[in-house]
């Protein structure tokens, strides 16, 4: 049964760190970075917000449901660029989650993301046990899908109609996931591409 509880994460490129309250400047710094709550399909803070941002995420973290982490560029002056969560976590069927996640524009499409992701599913497979691990993205956010179908994940369906976005809208939900017996594969392919030449 999974037991999901805050740990750090490195692989020396890129720290995640059990978010808090102490990073809300930071979130907000990255989150500037592109002025990313301005897309109607992400789950950025908006800089009045970002304290309740961070709240929001503590209080789903003490009832169970979530893990939020923020992403640290250790090649990039250790600068919190942004966060990253495990959610929707069911430990009655060792099933879990990877959300929340965004990042400083400037930082989008480097080793980032990579590097975080496999943190996670590292973790999530081999210390936890877990049998699946899940995404979801607006169905109207092709990077987003674009980047978790570069991980190895594979799309599941959509769920129509099924969340409200922060202007009202009703999405649709793409979600994807990758089982254990997958993650073999996947995990060589990922150092693969985390240690290719850049």
């Amino acid at each position: 049964m999974l037991n999901v509880q805050p740990v750090t994460l490195t692989d020396g490129r890129v720290r995640l760190v059990p978010m808090s309250l102490d990073h809300v400047d930071a979130l907000q710094a990255a989150a500037a970075d592109g002025e990313l709550w301005k897309l109607r399909v992400t789950s950025v803070p908006d800089p009045d917000d970002t304290r309740g941002y961070v709240e929001r995420a503590l209080a789903m973290r003490d009832q169970g449901s979530r893990l939020p982490f923020v992403v640290i560029d250790l090649e990039n002056d250790e600068r919190v660029i942004g966060s990253t969560s495990y959610h929707d976590i069911v430990p009655a069927i060792d099933r879990l989650e990877i959300g929340w996640t965004w990042y400083a524009k400037s930082t989008q499409r480097s080793h980032v993301n990579t590097c975080a992701k496999l943190l996670l599913l590292v973790h999530a497979f081999e210390t936890l046990q877990a049998k699946l691990v899940g995404w979801r993205t607006d169905n109207d956010n092709l990077a987003s899908q674009k980047a978790i179908e570069r991980l190895g994940a594979r799309k599941d369906g959509v769920l129509r109609h099924h969340a409200v976005r922060r202007d009202g809208t009703v999405r649709d939900t793409v979600m994807y996931s990758l089982a254990a017996a997958e993650w073999p594969e996947v995990k060589a392919h990922l150092l693969y591409q985390q240690n290719k030449p850049r």
